[in-house]
């Protein structure tokens, strides 16, 4: 089956996605697409909205080295040519954005369209003309000025040595006779500490040079041919061309972060023929080889789910980006990985659905997080562009490390390195827990919580969120605690596992949930049913207050980040207090039972406190599972499949991250991982048959099949969500979770499914294992 024509790089381009749409590979380095001028929303470059065009950049964390082309100049002259950011930006032609895996394309009001394709290291560019046009004239104070004047279609191509954030802070720029432009710059990263260098190499065919040069803001020269001082943030190299014969200009833009002769050489290795369909079709090629280890059998008759599906498949495949070679920071043998962006948000669906689809590139990740372990000094939790990315919450590489353990996720890992890494995260401080490690060690192993008014005398950063951290450090030390027995560390895994049940010390089981009252003069809040939430605790043990709904949809949502001294990170009490995926059980009874644990999960997404847009809330949705009422998690995984994530440029609920597609992928294939554990919740697919690949190869594939109960229907209905009974290679299955064995072995998992929720999988024997090691007061 042809997936490519299901996958849709543009959905995701609005409303807060930050998708990239533009043309790389899986992993890939160059990232060739469009930047716009859409303030807050244009982290990935491009918006599917009506902002300008600013440029064509090739990295994309960051928007490095923009080109722009104009398809002439005023009076045929380079000086009447803008050149500033604001300046030259310009409108795009209405739904003109054309987007497929290795590809990207969209025309311009000035009369441009433009192509492009990538390679790992390099990017390929068609710009094409229309001859002797009217345009709108630029304006150097914003985009375009209402006057039409006609120019002729001499193109006139520029190289910005600048990013998208404007963060350039040194570099230089070169051109030459032949037409090539060689630029380095010096920048920060996009969510994170430190600076980087990058590089760059332009060259060009299909139309004689007329003149070429440098600029410095709107200022531009034949010469010098080269700048080393930049006085204005962009600034660059120029070229002039005379009317290509066939109305298209070839770029080639090699990227490294070695050296320009490295980006140079990148470039000539893989585009040595400018054979523009060549690249693109081994770009697609690459793509669909990915891709097709996954086959889907649906006969729905439509297509929707099947994009949904493809689409985010493809997305969990941008990132992290293979830079191995192209590490300037230490020599290694190692793989290199960048861009783990961040592992907050991946460890909990893309890296186990990496686990299965790609086991070797994750290898090689996880590989790649130790190489920096052993040259840094501890695991990153977020990095970008060889930087130090912020730490949102635990230290979950340890879930990521733990996760492949348990996967048999192997080839080429040093396991003793891998278990000095974690902990080393648990046990020693760093000096900033900004960007790396944890913090409050000393109150987390004296006190077992990270109480709100501990101050760490030995390591930097924000006192704040006790309580998601407290959650992510017990869940990250039982991670330790798994990968402890696994090696032979008897002593350490009673240690580690102790401390995972340090979350119930946060648990204030007095705690009500209060709504705000707004048209009852002095009374201010009134309480729900709900009583016992965690809440911030202080070093004496007296319990602190945050609303149990703060930083939900429903109460100030963005007041939450990682340095606003609130008890939890980008999410309320309320949703961190279902975060006890190794001991759920024990959560059944704080809150009163498995029957009471449903109720709360369903208020929870029925009211609008959940929300989607980040991926803590994934495992929510399947925790009914422990609470024995599986079928609830199948009612809502079809509640907000497709309503919020769907096949509209607005079809992610929030920020992807390259993590969000991971979470629909796994929901429409009928099953969710627990990452750290061996466990896969089980729910109905949303298609009639998966068929995913094992260790044993192709002939022993791991298939997931749903069958119509006898007189309920067509598989196809929406409303046959709840499995009725199931069978393990022929075998009845009363289990509501499975192993990683079905992705070891191969086997077939076939769920009967039907309009009613029936007690299959709600014995107490059946539900996923909890690990209650001790309990707390």
């Amino acid at each position: 089956m042809d997936v490519l024509r299901f996958v849709d790089p543009l959905i995701g381009t609005a409303n807060g996605g930050h998708v990239f749409p533009g043309a790389t590979l899986p992993y890939g380095m160059a990232k060739a697409g469009p930047d716009t001028t859409a303030r807050g929303e244009n982290a990935a470059g491009f918006v599917s909205d009506d902002s300008f065009i600013i440029g064509f950049s090739h990295l994309h964390d960051s928007g490095n080295f923009p080109l722009f082309v104009h398809p002439g100049c005023p009076g045929d002259s380079y000086l009447n040519c803008t050149f500033g950011t604001l300046g030259r930006s310009v409108t795009r032609t209405k739904d003109s954005a054309q987007a497929r895996p290795g590809y990207f394309a969209i025309g311009l009001e000035n009369t441009v369209r433009a192509e492009m394709t990538a390679t790992q290291h390099a990017a390929l560019y068609s710009f094409s003309f229309v001859p002797e046009q009217t345009i709108s004239l630029p304006n150097p104070r914003g985009p375009s000025t209402g006057k039409f004047v006609e120019i002729p279609t001499n193109p006139l191509i520029l190289l910005d040595i600048q990013d998208l954030g404007k963060t350039r802070s040194g570099g230089g720029v070169r051109v030459d006779e032949s037409g090539r432009i060689v630029g380095h710059g010096t920048f920060r990263p996009s969510f994170g500490v430190g600076d980087y260098q990058a590089y760059v190499c332009a060259d060009f065919r299909g139309a004689k040079l007329r003149a070429y040069g440098t600029f410095d803001g709107e200022h531009p020269r034949e010469e010098p041919k080269q700048l080393e001082v930049m006085q204005h943030g962009s600034a660059g190299a120029w070229l002039h061309f005379e009317h290509p014969a066939d109305d298209r200009i070839l770029a080639r833009v090699g990227l490294s972060f070695m050296s320009t002769d490295q980006a140079c050489a990148n470039a000539e290795a893989e585009i040595p023929d400018f054979d523009f369909d060549r690249v693109e079709h081994a770009a697609a090629t690459t793509w669909a080889e990915k891709l097709n280890v996954i086959e889907i059998d649906d006969h729905s008759g439509s297509d929707e789910l099947q994009t949904v599906f493809w689409s985010g498949l493809y997305r969990s495949l941008l990132s992290p980006q293979n830079y191995t070679g192209e590490n300037p920071l230490w020599k290694s043998s190692e793989p290199y990985f960048d861009s783990f962006y961040c592992i907050w948000d991946s460890f909990r669906a893309q890296h186990p659905l990496l686990t299965i689809i790609d086991p070797e590139a994750q290898a090689q990740m996880v590989r790649a997080l130790l190489d920096i372990y052993r040259f840094e000094g501890k695991l990153p939790d977020c990095r970008m562009s060889f930087c130090k990315g912020y730490t949102q919450g635990g230290s979950n590489a340890d879930v990521v490390i733990a996760d492949a353990f348990l996967r048999n996720i192997s080839n080429g890992v040093d396991w003793d390195t891998a278990y000095e890494a974690v902990v080393s995260d648990a046990e020693v401080s760093p000096k900033s827990f900004n960007v790396e490690g944890r913090g409050n060690i000393e109150s987390w192993l004296d006190l077992g919580y990270i109480a709100s008014d501990h101050k760490d005398a030995n390591a930097t950063g924000p006192h704040s969120r006790s309580v998601s951290r407290t959650v992510e450090y017990a869940y990250n030390d039982f991670c330790i605690a798994t990968l402890a027995q696994g090696l032979g560390h008897d002593a350490d895994y009673q240690r580690f596992m102790q401390r995972s049940t340090n979350w119930q010390n946060l648990w204030n089981p007095e705690q009500r949930d209060l709504l705000p009252i707004r048209d009852r003069p002095g009374q201010e809040h009134e309480a729900t049913s709900y009583v016992g939430f965690l809440q911030p605790r202080t070093m004496d043990g007296v319990f602190g207050y945050q609303n149990t709904r703060v930083c939900s949809p429903l109460a100030e949502p963005h007041l939450c980040y990682y340095d606003t001294a609130q008890s939890t990170y980008e999410g309320s009490p309320w949703l961190y207090s279902f975060y006890a995926p190794q001991d759920m059980a024990t959560l059944a009874r704080l809150v009163g039972g498995r029957a009471a644990l449903a109720e709360r999960l369903d208020y929870f997404h029925e009211s609008g406190l959940a929300y989607m847009g980040n991926e803590q809330s994934f495992l929510t949705v399947f925790q009914f599972h422990y609470a024995a009422r599986p079928g609830r998690s199948s009612y809502w995984v079809r509640r907000y499949i497709p309503s919020q994530f769907n096949t509209t440029v607005a079809g992610i609920p929030g920020n992807d991250d390259c993590a969000m597609g991971a979470f629909t992928a796994f929901a429409s294939m009928g099953l969710f991982p627990v990452a750290g554990q061996d466990v896969y919740l089980i729910t109905a697919p949303l298609f009639r048959e998966v068929r995913l690949p094992s260790v044993r190869g192709p002939e022993a594939p791991a298939i997931i099949r749903k069958v119509a109960a006898p007189g309920q229907g067509s598989v196809e209905d929406h409303d046959m969500m709840y499995v009725q009974s199931a069978a393990l290679n022929g075998q009845p299955y009363t289990k509501n979770w499975i192993t990683h064995d079905l992705f070891r072995d191969g086997g077939v998992l076939e769920l009967t499914v039907g309009r009613e929720e029936t007690d299959w999988g709600t014995a107490d024997q059946d539900l996923p294992p909890s690990y209650p090691y001790m309990s707390h007061s």
